[in-house]
């Protein structure tokens, strides 16, 4: 069976083929040109989806030796994300599949990510310890076979690659955030500032927001309002900035650990590929003797495979939509976002 998943939730679009469970293509155009207005720009992001999404299917085709009439099931990121981004991917597949008569399946965002270990040739096993944790979300799930997904706790307000993006912006480094802080965090000492971790009702929660706020107060306070930092106080700020985000994710890993009867653990998203926050995810696996699944650089990233990967399980489990189909489908399971 030849399934095509299409992947356009934000910045990146995505094009993948999986043939009987094997990953034969996964093609990925980054729109770099973002980082010129400090931030993802919407309606340009849906305008570089339509010039390059054909011809990245052409490309996918090429790749897995297949013509287009020989795709079985069409699949497609339907939410949540950026809407006019959604809508080019989501229509797309659509309109592929109208023209095909093939089956269609609308898959979850979040749900691609949460099953993005099993692309890995060590694949998680149920039921499984979940840590989402990306630009637009943070999450703690249990994830407890291919239908049933229950949720502990999740963001309250920003979410961890977001803090990422918004306190690189504060110190001078840029967006995206995320890899500009983990490459500074290498040479600083991480306990060189103090920043607070929240504390909640839900011991399962996350906030990030009082984290940036703590650390815009220290950098006015050590540097004044308009905030020029010295090149060389950058590396110890990335490191402490990059340990308390840590701290806040894996506490609640731990909690999990000790109260939740679960096989393996697993760390999907884009927050997913920081080299500092992954091994400390492997130590928290080491200490309560758990597997730990955390998938590739290439698939910790908004990706087609995961969203062709997903479409597979929920047909096997006779899932599928109609063309009426909207977007922002829910989880399944609790209600996650």
């Amino acid at each position: 069976m030849n399934i095509l998943g299409i992947e356009t939730s934000c910045d990146e679009t995505s094009v993948a083929i999986i043939t009987n469970g094997e990953l034969r293509a996964n093609l990925v155009a980054s729109q770099d040109f973002h980082a010129d207005y400090g931030g993802v720009v919407p309606e340009l992001s849906s305008r570089a989806h339509l010039q390059i999404i054909t011809p990245l299917l052409r490309k996918a085709l090429q790749k897995a030796e297949l013509e287009v009439n020989e795709i079985d099931l069409v699949s497609a990121t339907a939410g949540p994300g950026l809407i006019g981004a959604l809508l080019v991917g989501l229509t797309f597949a659509k309109g592929l599949a109208y023209s095909l008569e093939k089956t269609f399946v609308a898959v979850n965002h979040i749900e691609g990510h949460i099953f993005s270990g099993f692309l890995m040739d060590e694949k998680p096993e149920y039921p499984y310890l979940c840590l989402v944790v990306s630009g637009g979300h943070t999450l703690l799930l249990v994830v407890e076979d291919e239908l049933r997904i229950r949720k502990l706790g999740a963001t309250v307000d920003d979410a961890a690659g977001e803090a990422f993006d918004k306190v690189a912006k504060m110190i001078g480094l840029g967006y995206p955030g995320g890899p500009k802080i983990q490459l500074y965090a290498e040479k600083g000492d991480e306990n060189a500032i103090k920043f607070p971790v929240s504390r909640l009702d839900n011991p399962y929660n996350f906030s990030f927001s009082g984290l940036k706020t703590a650390v815009l107060r220290h950098l006015q306070s050590e540097y004044g309002s308009d905030l020029r930092i010295p090149e060389k106080d950058l590396p110890d700020l990335a490191a402490s900035f990059q340990k308390t985000v840590s701290d806040s994710l894996l506490q609640k890993v731990e909690l999990a650990c000790r109260e939740y009867d679960i096989k393996c653990i697993s760390m999907v998203g884009g927050v997913a590929a920081n080299e500092y926050i992954k091994n400390k995810m492997i130590e928290v696996g080491k200490k309560y003797i758990k597997n730990v699944v955390i998938p590739g650089i290439e698939y910790c990233g908004d990706n087609a495979a995961m969203i062709a990967y997903r479409a597979s399980t929920l047909h096997k489990n006779n899932i599928k939509h109609d063309l009426n189909t909207n977007a922002f489908p829910s989880l399944r399971g609790d209600e996650f976002i």
